[in-house]
């Protein structure tokens, strides 16, 4: 075969890839980059009353941004709904998960009640809950009376409304977290552990000795995909208590819907500098994710 036909069969080899690549970057080009490029272009933009651009301001929407208290409380109250999301579901999906590795009965039919979460929505999980925490007729108050407990704000008391919204949200994420978990724990090689319990290991020391190391893959997964799921969290704020009370559950992607979209507010520009701010913090906490935690990680 000479040169010139192997050169013309690797470029025909390398069209024919590109066309199998087209349809990817023409989704990724409409659903992604250009969003993103649309969204760095407004950030540096103002905006009018109705929210078209008014023009170049540069850097004045992230000075404005960083010199807001009320954006300062925003990025504390996201911190710490990721923190009390993320780090209690997995935990309580591992040892969900290494019980059912236990030979009970019936532990197919809880198996699938523990991931039963993971079949409803966001909106219809929030709902649920909703009823769950109404202050008049919700179950957990009614439980709460009769132990003699007054009812309890839920959704309406300042110190109680993000701990509610994150218990919800801990529910939503933790059938996931099982599957994940439970799929890691089903591949573990049977010799690794038959060894582990011949020379002694067993109990909490065989989880903790040889079980743990083998599914950081699983929770490093899960930390990383958690972490950005609540960095992203809206539909339960939005319903269950709309930011409020006195802002204490409004989170960076919320504060962004209410920027641009609430109350007919068009403030793109602002609300645009906002999301920039949530790309650098999602792309810095994976960053270290990946530097720090990826370490511990031991892949087999």
């Amino acid at each position: 075969m000479s040169a010139t036909t192997v050169g013309a069969e690797r470029r025909r080899g390398s069209l024919m890839a590109f066309a199998y690549l087209v349809p990817a970057l023409v989704v990724f080009g409409v659903f992604i980059f250009w969003p993103l490029g649309k969204s760095i272009l407004l950030s540096v933009q103002g905006t009018d009353i109705i929210g078209n651009p008014s023009g170049f301001v540069g850097f004045v929407n992230y000075t404005k941004l960083f010199s807001d208290p009320d954006f300062l409380q925003v990025l504390w109250v996201t911190f710490a709904f990721t923190v009390l999301t993320v780090f209690p579901s997995i935990a309580i999906a591992l040892v969900i998960a290494l019980l059912l590795q236990s030979r009970i009965r019936a532990v197919r039919f809880f198996r699938t009640a523990f991931a039963l979460p993971f079949a409803f929505s966001v909106a219809t999980a929030s709902v649920i809950f909703g009823v769950l925490y109404n202050p008049a007729s919700g179950v957990l108050n009614g439980l709460l009376s009769y132990v003699g407990v007054d009812k309890v704000q839920w959704l309406t008391d300042p110190d109680l409304a993000i701990w509610s919204v994150a218990a919800a949200t801990v529910w939503m994420q933790l059938g996931y977290n099982l599957l994940v978990i439970s799929a890691g724990l089903g591949a573990l090689p049977e010799d690794v552990l038959e060894a582990a319990r011949l020379d002694g290991a067993s109990g909490l020391r065989l989880q903790r000795s040889i079980v743990m190391p083998l599914i950081t893959p699983q929770l490093f997964f899960l930390v990383v995909v958690g972490t950005i799921h609540a960095l992203q969290s809206f539909g339960q704020i939005k319903i269950l208590t709309v930011g409020g009370p006195q802002g204490t559950t409004t989170t960076l992607v919320y504060s962004i819907y209410e920027q641009a979209f609430a109350n007919n507010n068009s403030n793109y520009g602002y609300a645009s500098a906002q999301a920039m701010v949530l790309l650098l913090v999602v792309l810095a906490i994976t960053a270290v994710q990946f530097g720090v935690l990826e370490r511990k990680v031991f892949y087999r």
